[in-house]
């Protein structure tokens, strides 16, 4: 497929669906990095409420990572597959890649739902504000990639 295959050039000679992924990719790493920045910032700041160290579960935490990072993998055999025109196997991988996702943005509602009990609020600390923040625009932004499969 040539650049231009989905519409006129833009005057840099890359097509315009291209050029808007990369501004959209460019603005997703903007909007990520200002939200972990404050994240790193405001994690020690904890006036009320439980600390990081006593809420957070390393091994689901872990397990719940990998199965994202999984969900990449299939991604990438979905891609694979559709380029070698394998209708099947894109579809087979494209499903596998919607159920991981599934089961991490299910893992994050149980995890959400913990730290709600253990104390960790929205409102409850700087901490819990800007933690909820990230993982949930973290969480909504996989809901949609699901949602576009």
């Amino acid at each position: 497929m040539t650049d231009t295959a989905h519409g006129h050039a833009s005057s840099t000679g890359i097509s315009n669906v291209k050029l808007g992924m990369w501004a959209f990719l460019g603005s997703e790493c903007l909007l990520f990095g200002g939200l972990i920045s404050t994240y790193m910032l405001y994690r020690g700041r904890v006036a009320g409420g439980p600390r990081p160290s006593q809420v957070f579960d390393i091994p689901f935490t872990s397990v719940s990572s990998f199965v994202l990072l999984m969900s990449s993998l299939t991604m990438v055999l979905a891609v694979s597959a559709a380029h070698k025109d394998d209708d099947r196997k894109t579809n087979l991988w494209l499903t596998v890649t919607a159920l991981l996702g599934a089961t991490f943005v299910g893992g994050q509602v149980y995890e959400f739902t913990a730290f709600y009990k253990e104390g960790l609020g929205f409102s409850t600390s700087l901490f819990g504000s800007s933690f909820y923040t990230l993982t949930g625009f973290h969480g909504v932004h996989v809901t949609v990639g699901i949602i576009m499969l």
